[in-house]
């Protein structure tokens, strides 16, 4: 196994592995260092079936199925993201994945299915080194504020996804997926080190500050955690893998391929409660 950065902040390339014929234990380990230490990891010409994508994504923990997209028929726990002119994506914002669940995602896997002749990259950018890059009273200031995560920010019920899935079936996900509250600043269970754990996706609000307050303090943050210095862009090939750690990253899908078609199969793999390592976790749900 070879491993190539990409930048210096964040992103590799893994070569030399083929992830069709299984993951040991060991592999898995280096695997899981490679993530640690470039956050978001890259396979080019990987061809796995849908269960050898799962199993994969299994060696690194359990996995999550979402409550709204559609799933792989050979296997489940997979989600599709088929975008097209009458599908379009609406992951064209900056977003951490499924933070509007108590244990979000420790990490996805993202296949290339079928790409549009040009465009469609996805941009990853590093939580931690776009925290470290704040001013020391701001973090300081930061790391003891909890967040509200809302499920209905990512999901309006006039959304796309929501459209695309159903009434009946949205109402059920909005039912079972109250907002809840995770810290600003996050401890990485592996690496000790914080990162910035808010995303426009799903976080809503800061709790215990006016409106206008906490309107001010997110709006300053997404649009801080945009800047090149923290990002890598990459250009997906035919059935490209990659695999990025949800901890410490966002990520934003370029929507600038249609009316052509673009079909990915995910796999998203359960992490842990957040948590800020000055003090013991929030209540989990945002009314308590």
């Amino acid at each position: 196994m070879q491993i190539r950065p990409l930048t210096p902040t964040i992103g590799a390339v893994v070569e030399g592995v083929d992830l069709s014929q299984g993951v040991s234990a060991d592999l898995a380990e280096a695997l899981r260092g490679a993530l640690l230490k470039h956050q978001v990891i890259f396979f080019e010409d990987q061809h796995m079936t849908p269960v050898q994508h799962r199993d994969f994504a299994a060696r690194f923990g359990a996995l999550h199925t979402h409550p709204l997209y559609p799933g792989v028929p050979e296997a489940p726990e997979l989600f599709i993201l088929d975008n097209h002119a009458g599908n379009p994506t609406d992951n064209d914002a900056w977003h951490t994945d499924v933070t509007f669940i108590e244990t979000p995602p420790m990490g996805s896997i993202l296949y290339a299915k079928s790409l549009p002749p040009s465009g469609g990259d996805t941009i990853w950018a590093n939580m931690r080194a776009a925290y470290e890059s704040l001013s020391p009273v701001f973090r300081e200031f930061l790391s003891g504020l909890d967040a509200v995560h809302d499920f209905a920010r990512g999901f309006p019920q006039q959304g796309i996804v929501a459209n695309a899935s159903g009434a009946e079936k949205h109402a059920k996900a909005l039912a079972e997926h109250p907002p809840v509250l995770h810290p600003v600043v996050r401890t990485h269970p592996e690496t000790g080190e914080d990162g910035l754990f808010v995303n426009f996706g799903f976080t809503e609000r800061i709790k215990g500050l006016r409106r206008k307050e906490s309107d001010a303090i997110l709006g300053m943050l997404f649009e801080h955690v945009t800047k090149p210095e923290f990002q890598v862009r990459w250009r997906w090939s035919d059935n490209a893998v990659a695999f990025w750690d949800n901890r410490v990253t966002q990520h934003y899908a370029v929507n600038d391929y249609l009316p052509a078609r673009r079909i990915m199969n995910r796999a998203t793999i359960l992490g842990e409660r957040p948590f800020h390592r000055s003090r013991a976790p929030a209540p989990a749900r945002a009314a308590a």
